[in-house]
């Protein structure tokens, strides 16, 4: 990421023919908001004096207190290159500030901030990289999208069978000319579906590039006549998508998750931070797969991780230690979704994991055969629970967990909470299509 100064962001937008400049941040759903201003105002929004009305936003503040000024990240100025070339389009990921210039204590960026502040003080920088998963499909004749695909394709097919292999390349191009690194792109498992991975970083660093990442993804393949969805299981009796997080700690710019001399290659502290994540991964599944439709992923039968153990050697589990050892020693978290909101995720996923280091707690012993052929018997034997089968079930267990209550904070949780309970309750009363053809005919 680029260091600027507010003195070089004014002449690099004059140089570059910056035109409008919209200043980026996200509601406690995860969702992209922003206010666009000209360059005329530039210096007023680097001076940290545009403010919006916060009363608006989900999970943020009522009416009677809704003025909340932006904050820009200096570092995360980005000229969009899909906007024309005369009257160019740039961003700046901001901050939210009340009046008296304290932190919103229900920014996500904030919340996360927090966190890695904790890490900090103990000594440790968190790094994730992410692996995200998408659909691809048609648009209508409105431009709607649909869950429409005239593509077969499978687990690293090319073309002709990718039929949005060009899509694809476009998006990583791009994507490359905004500054990320780029590791792989493929076809995945299911029909449209596909993945791009990029380059870990800091954890801030991370979650706003995920955030843009979904933004740049989602534009071109609207210019592929195509509509990016990262929603977890937009069709029955496929796979769904997910969002692994790949995460590590380092000291004094080594990873103190390897040890050469451990049987798995893994420190005390990675143990630790194993452990406290299990210790607290039913309270925080409600932030790592925040919807209805997220539990229609995590279903057996689908390589879905629906139970929480964890292992070196298979993939069932729902924590995986890949075989990169050394400096990219990792823990993969393998039950998140891309409709996460990135900040929050990795806000409670670092901090689960220092509880574990702090309070050394110690993970069960790994499971190192195949869970999903396992029988229910098999799996009490060896202590193997699961996640929440649905959102209610996982509100209910964030309600429980005070620990990751305190991460988000009481404004955030209480208002994310509210929001949940209310989504399953829309979604409870609703008549569906199943329904109807199950029973109409019959009652």
């Amino acid at each position: 990421m680029a260091k600027y100064t507010k003195k070089q962001i004014i002449e690099l937008v004059e140089e570059e023919d910056v035109e409008f400049i919209r200043l980026q941040f996200t509601d406690m759903f995860g969702m992209f908001k922003n206010v666009a201003i000209t360059s005329s105002q530039l210096k007023k929004a680097l001076d940290n004096q545009c403010m919006f009305d916060g009363s608006s936003i989900d999970g943020f503040v009522r009416i009677e207190e809704s003025d909340m000024y932006l904050y820009p990240d200096l570092d995360t100025l980005e000229i969009f290159p899909w906007r024309p070339q005369q009257g160019k389009v740039a961003r700046l990921i901001c901050d939210i500030y009340r009046p008296d210039g304290t932190p919103f204590e229900g920014d996500p960026r904030f919340i996360l901030k927090r966190a890695l502040k904790e890490a900090a003080s103990m000594g440790y920088t968190f790094n994730a990289g992410p692996e995200c998963e998408f659909f691809l499909y048609h648009s209508d004749d409105d431009g709607l999208p649909t869950t429409l695909s005239h593509e077969k394709a499978g687990y690293f097919d090319m073309a002709p069978l990718d039929l949005g292999e060009n899509a694809r390349r476009d998006m990583v191009l791009t994507l490359e000319e905004m500054g990320f690194e780029v590791e792989a792109s493929h076809h995945e498992v299911a029909p449209a579906q596909h993945e791009i991975d990029f380059r870990y970083d800091e954890a801030l660093s991370t979650a706003d590039n995920i955030m843009t990442f979904k933004l740049a993804v989602k534009t071109i393949a609207k210019r592929h006549g195509l509509h990016a969805t990262f929603m977890p299981k937009p069709k029955y009796g496929i796979n769904g998508s997910g969002m692994h997080i790949n995460m590590s700690l380092s000291k004094d710019g080594k990873n103190v998750f390897a040890d050469p001399v451990d049987a798995l290659g893994l420190s005390e502290e990675a143990y630790y931070f194993i452990g406290g994540i299990i210790r607290h991964m039913k309270g925080m599944t409600a932030i790592t797969n925040p919807l209805v439709n997220s539990y229609k992923r995590l279903v057996p039968g689908f390589e879905a991780p629906v139970y929480i153990a964890w292992s070196a050697t298979n993939r069932s589990p729902l924590i995986r230690i890949p075989a990169a050892r050394g400096e990219e020693t990792r823990i993969e978290l393998r039950s998140p979704d891309p409709t996460a909101n990135p900040y929050l995720a990795l806000a409670v996923c670092l901090a689960a994991g220092l509880d574990g280091i702090k309070n050394k707690i110690k993970p069960p012993r790994s499971v190192d055969k195949n869970i999903f052929h396992m029988s229910v018997d098999e799996k009490e034997e060896e202590g193997i629970d699961s996640l929440p089968s649905n959102l209610r079930e996982a509100v209910r267990e964030l309600e429980k967990d005070e620990f990751i209550r305190g991460v988000l904070g009481e404004h955030l949780a209480k208002r994310y909470i509210q929001a949940k309970k209310a989504e399953w309750q829309d979604y409870t009363t609703q008549v569906t299509d199943w329904e109807v053809d199950h029973y109409l005919s019959k009652f």
